[in-house]
């Protein structure tokens, strides 16, 4: 049994370190960022814009295989009404149609955000051989964050790198929930001068 060493960022985790139990063939971990790892990133990152002009959280993903692009998606539950219509899921689903296929096995997916439990759990169910993200989520990934995977004990698991364009992506997020905080406060104010 092999082990990993994975440092947390300290402006998230304060700097804690976690030592996996991995065999060869468990959660790999790379901390390079290569040019098509970029590229593909800021694709994922006009999809995130997508959602937020739309009012939705802004998280884009990207699928692609052999270097060509499989499907593309970003979060819309709450216009398509539905609570699953994440953006890891939307683009599963659009490459599944497109390839003919559930399973989609050497195809790499770039997510903006760490993904959470449920789109973890698809990624590993279509056998994607990669997950590339931008930046954790705190509150809801399910990589290393709170509601972490025990990948060790899934029958499939993905290559995983996070930190691609990191800052870029959560800039995206920051200026997405304080414009959402400026308008409640806007709104709140206006309702607390109007008589009532």
């Amino acid at each position: 049994m092999k082990f990993f060493l994975i440092y947390f960022p300290s402006d998230i985790y304060g700097g804690q370190e976690l030592v996996l139990k991995s065999s060869l063939r468990k959660m790999k971990r790379k901390k390079t960022q290569n040019k098509t790892d970029i590229d593909w990133m800021r694709l994922a990152m006009t999809e995130a814009r997508k959602a937020a002009s739309r009012g939705e959280v802004p998280v884009g993903a990207v699928l692609v295989k052999d270097d060509r692009l499989l499907a593309r998606g970003h979060n819309c539950p709450i216009s398509k009404n539905d609570p699953t219509a994440h953006a890891e899921i939307v683009a599963i689903r659009k490459a599944a149609r497109k390839t003919g296929n559930y399973r989609l096995p050497e195809s790499t997916i770039y997510v903006t955000v760490e993904p959470c439990p449920m789109c973890l759990g698809a990624i590993i169910q279509a056998r994607v051989k990669r997950l590339v993200y931008g930046t954790e989520d705190p509150k809801a990934g399910a990589v290393i964050s709170p509601l972490r995977f025990e990948l060790s004990r899934a029958n499939h698991r993905p290559e995983i790198a996070s930190g691609v364009c990191r800052e870029e992506c959560r800039q995206l997020l920051q200026d997405f929930f304080r414009k959402k905080r400026q308008v409640k406060k806007k709104k709140d104010g206006r309702l607390k001068t109007e008589p009532g």
